[in-house]
């Protein structure tokens, strides 16, 4: 082919390209038409139908319809999210090398200071003091958890904001007196675990019974667990009575005066007689452990205690000391619950409010070994829960610092 031609040709590409409809190509352009259908009656119902869309758009549709759109990957659970196991009865915790009780409940409950709550509901737990790595916690139980869900309020729903229309006001001459809202001199204060609290006594609590076995030999009793109690003295254990379980640790003195205050009574549950076998022993159903119960443990008449506390001021000024805590911690905090050493005789009465404070001594003139007390600054307040003659047993409601056995109150 010559220049000639080719330029000949390449005009007529052009020309030829120019002129066709978008989307076809020159080759398409180029081939015979085909022939006209056959109209038939199928072919012709087949006109009717609308026109099919092209193969790539049915075939993008299809996929489109088939395939759900992929759910986006769960991210696994990280923090204290990945430490605990939720189950069918709470949520529990592995102990690691290094963990304390007092560290678990400020991570998890974010205050180190209800740990007894969590060495409470871990029965296998014999010395708060002392967990081992491996060991298995429950950290909430179910019936907390429902609870706590319940308790969350409802989602408000999004309303849109209509200011009302201000209402005329009445004539000054025409307003009602309103009579004097009457002052409240006491509040009620709710503390649910009051069966649970402990006292000190002098002389100690003559025992009803005492369990001298368990079945299946268990090392720790628990809620449900069938026990034998052996009848002390001339009391009779009367089928469907209830006891509280208790036990006696250690006798307790005052450290400043050197006064025998008496026996420390720790509670641990309730047990239910079922029935006696002769006159020598019983055997009872545990209602409710509160703490670990074992082989020994002593019963008395169950009382049943009102949750409900005035909280009040004293009638009368006092000032005392914290004995120890109930729980024979030397740190001492919110929501523990504690022994001071004075009681009934001294005019304390359930319900009363007294400070807690720290004071100190020193010197104006340095070269002089004259002291003076400085003036005292509270830090923390506790509310009575039980009084005896001369001790009684508080719940710490606020410390601002660490309380200590020893620390010293008085009335606000």
């Amino acid at each position: 082919m010559n220049a000639k031609s080719f330029v000949f040709f390449l005009l007529a590409a052009v020309l030829l390209t120019t002129a066709l409809p978008p989307g076809v190509s020159v080759a398409a352009a180029q081939q015979p038409a085909a022939p006209p259908p056959v109209v038939t009656e199928q072919s012709s119902a087949a006109a009717q139908e609308p026109p099919m869309p092209p193969p790539e758009a049915i075939e993008q549709s299809s996929a489109t319809e088939q395939e759900p759109p992929a759910a986006p990957a769960t991210a696994p659970a990280t923090g204290i999210a990945a430490e605990v196991v939720e189950t069918e009865t709470g949520i529990y915790y592995t102990v690691k090398k290094g963990d304390t009780l007092w560290d678990l409940s400020r991570k998890f409950a974010d205050s180190p200071y209800v740990w007894p709550d969590m060495w409470s509901d871990n029965s296998q737990i014999t010395n708060p003091h002392r967990i081992y790595p491996g060991e298995r916690i429950r950290l909430y139980r179910r019936e907390d958890l429902t609870q706590m869900k319940t308790e969350e309020p409802p989602e408000e729903a999004s309303v849109a904001a209509v200011e009302p229309e201000p209402l005329p006001l009445p004539p000054p001459e025409e307003a009602p007196e309103l009579p004097p809202e009457p002052l409240q001199e006491e509040k009620y204060v709710t503390f649910t675990r009051i069966d649970q609290v402990g006292f000190i006594r002098k002389p100690a609590v003559e025992p009803h019974g005492e369990i001298f076995s368990v079945i299946d030999d268990k090392q720790m009793i628990a809620t449900d667990d069938i026990v034998y109690i052996r009848r002390i003295g001339d009391h009779v254990l009367v089928p469907g009575s209830r006891y509280t379980i208790y036990r006696t640790p250690v006798k307790v003195w005052d450290e400043n005066s050197g006064d025998y205050l008496g026996f420390q009574h720790y509670l641990l549950g309730v047990v239910q007689i079922q029935r006696t076998e002769g006159k020598n022993y019983a055997m009872g159903k545990v209602e409710q452990a509160f703490l670990n119960i074992r082989v020994g443990d002593r019963l008395m008449p169950y009382a049943r205690r009102s949750a409900d506390l005035p909280r009040r001021r004293p009638a009368e000024d006092l000032s005392g000391e914290i004995v120890m805590a109930e729980a024979g911690n030397l740190i001492i905090g919110d929501n523990v619950t504690a022994f001071i050493n004075r009681g009934k005789k001294h005019g304390v009465q359930v319900g009363d409010v007294y400070n807690v404070f720290y004071e100190k001594s020193g010197r104006l003139n340095p070269r002089s070994n004259r002291t003076i007390t400085l003036e005292s600054v509270d830090f923390g307040e506790f509310i009575v829960l039980l009084t005896e003659n001369a001790t009684s047993t508080v719940l710490i409601t606020k410390a601002q610092r660490q309380i200590q056995p020893g620390t010293k109150f008085h009335t606000p």
